[in-house]
């Protein structure tokens, strides 16, 4: 028997009940107790998924991470919560009543379009992979609208559903592949399996794919949650050649205006960076509209301006000092102003953070020195290495 075997066993299932919430330093206890009593092989599997459940609660929040069932792929690779479910709403505000889900892994997407009312076909060549699946919908009662199939996507007919869904495997035995037609299956399958959905597709995909690789009939979507850029997704029966920016939670989407690139000026009194998502959409210029600012490079992606117009594509920043990088003048400057916390960021520059933060706050005895905090911007100005110092809005 296998893990998952194991553990669907009443004795699997109790044992995955005590160990729940297992502190790691006391794990080794804990095993040589339980293997008094039960199978080493069964206290081993559980004590296996229960470190798999306490590292998906960040993904898939605690009360869903704790009946499910995981791989070590399958938390990595699997898509966070909140993205699938906003990726599900969307879908039933299309209209859709029913996704074939291909590559579905875990089942984390067809979850979530399951709990949206949709009827999802989800399907995956890994014999192991597809049965965590299947247990998985068991586990969380949307059995009843997920149907699990081991097989190779490509010899799936979707022409029942109304969509598809496609997230390929973006990861190879040396780490990510960045090809998309390394993908598996390739990019330029899954665009010919959108293309035949009767309402509508999502193929998902790295963030870093170029823009002139995204088909013309398709439309390009990034999404980030919580500040953190986490994919991109390119729709078909939607808006052909829209690209958009969507950040969670909210859901706050930024369409792209095709507005032409922000002129460059001087550093004005605030400091805008606009979320990841923006900048990987190319919707820079959208944000710069919006704050009444402009660029301070042309190849940076970091607006100023001289007025607060908060948004909520970027986090705004009060600019206090503007001067040409120098490390002995910032490190007297923070001395002077009693600053202990100090947060780098950088754009253009090549100084790494802990270097710098470690050349200009020494800290006797390990301890901040200074009881105020403040970010400095290590950028550059119209080409000329800058830092500017200010603190968030």
């Amino acid at each position: 028997m296998n893990d998952l075997d194991l553990l669907l066993t009443p004795e699997g299932r109790a044992l995955l009940d005590e160990v729940r919430g297992t502190d790691p330093t006391r794990e080794l206890a804990v095993a040589t107790r339980l293997r008094r009593e039960h199978p080493a092989e069964v206290v081993s599997a559980a004590l296996g998924q229960a470190r798999l459940r306490q590292r998906a609660a960040a993904k898939f929040g605690a009360a869903d991470a704790e009946r499910m069932f995981f791989t070590p792929n399958g938390v990595e690779q699997s898509t966070r919560a909140s993205v699938a479910a906003y990726r599900a709403r969307r879908m039933r505000d299309l209209g859709v009543a029913s996704v074939a889900d291909l590559c579905c892994g875990i089942g984390g997407d067809a979850i979530a379009l399951a709990r949206a009312g949709i009827r999802v076909l989800a399907v995956d060549r890994d014999p192991q992979t597809a049965a965590v699946a299947c247990a998985n919908a068991d586990a969380l009662d949307l059995a009843g609208l997920i149907e699990v199939r081991e097989a190779d996507v490509t010899q799936i007919d979707t022409a029942g559903y109304d969509a598809v869904f496609v997230d390929p495997a973006r990861r190879g035995g040396r780490g990510r592949i960045f090809d998309p037609e390394a993908y598996s299956p390739p990019l330029s399958w899954a665009v010919e399996a959108a293309r035949t959905a009767r309402r509508a597709a999502a193929l998902k995909i790295a963030p870093g794919i170029p823009h002139e690789t995204v088909p013309a009939d398709a439309e390009a979507e990034w999404i980030s949650d919580g500040g953190d850029v986490k994919e991109a997704v390119l729709w078909f029966g939607t808006e052909p050649g829209a690209v958009r920016a969507t950040l969670l939670p909210g859901p706050h989407t930024l369409l792209s205006r095709r507005l032409p690139d922000p002129r460059v000026r001087p550093p004005g009194r605030y400091l805008y960076e606009p979320d990841g998502a923006v900048i990987r959409a190319h919707l820079v210029a959208e944000v710069a509209e919006q704050v009444g600012g402009g660029l301070l490079d042309a190849t940076i992606a970091y607006i100023t301006g001289d007025a607060l117009r908060p948004t909520p594509y970027a986090t705004a920043y009060e600019i206090t000092d503007h001067l040409p990088f120098n490390v002995k003048k910032l490190k007297a400057l923070l001395r002077e102003r009693e600053v202990g916390t100090l947060t780098v960021k950088k754009r253009g520059s090549a100084v790494e953070p802990e270097e710098l933060r470690r050349k200009v706050l020494p800290k006797p005895h390990g301890k901040p020195q200074g009881p105020h905090s403040a970010t400095v911007f290590l950028t550059r100005v119209a080409g000329a290495p800058t830092m500017l110092i200010g603190h968030p809005v």
